[in-house]
């Protein structure tokens, strides 16, 4: 009997990152593109969503998420084509449509950097939590931005999910935890 009762229950996915769902803020996002195309969250419907707050001057955390990131979505194999990365600039003076594109293109050419002014930066930056700081280097080409340095992932229906910290995430972390939302929302 307990056997029985057991097969009809839907077993709820279990995730390594922090679960998230139900937050209250990372509703909304409207950024331009490096390909010059305004985008919300909702254009990516359908598919998971990676997001990560970064700068390309960035030394350390930025690249080895975003490295991170593109093998993760690499071991998803043909479910790679079912997930959305987007890198959003919190140095929007530095970070050219120009220069996310080619930064980007090194880790997966599919990645999508956002960009958006100054005031744009803040208000989306506020509406998830993340928090930066420029520090003035030598010269404009040697500033620094102390930031948050968290990865957001949505599902399939556009609903943020999970938490996972950008320092040391293992791509195999990821990779599971994605092709888990993958498999329970479509």
């Amino acid at each position: 009997m307990l056997a029985l009762a057991a097969c009809g229950n839907t077993a709820k996915p279990t995730f390594l990152s922090t679960d998230i769902t139900g937050a209250t803020f990372g509703k909304e996002l409207k950024l331009v593109g490096h390909d010059g195309v305004t985008r919300t969250l909702a254009d990516f419907k359908g598919k998971a969503i990676v997001l990560f707050f970064g700068y390309t001057h960035c030394p350390d955390v930025c690249p080895a998420t975003m490295g991170e990131i593109a093998s993760a979505v690499q071991k998803l194999g043909k479910d790679a084509a079912r997930v959305q990365v987007l890198f959003v600039t919190i140095d929007p003076e530095r970070d050219t449509p120009e220069t996310l594109k080619q930064y980007l293109s090194a880790f997966d050419p599919a990645f999508l950097g956002l960009h958006g002014d100054a005031g744009a930066t803040k208000i989306i930056a506020d509406e998830f939590k993340i928090v930066y700081q420029k520090h003035a280097g030598n010269s404009s080409d040697h500033d620094t931005m102390d930031h948050s340095a968290g990865v957001y992932i949505f599902d399939t229906k556009g609903q943020l999910r999970l938490y996972a910290s950008g320092n040391g995430n293992s791509a195999d972390i990821l990779a599971r935890d994605i092709g888990e939302l993958l498999r329970t929302t479509g």
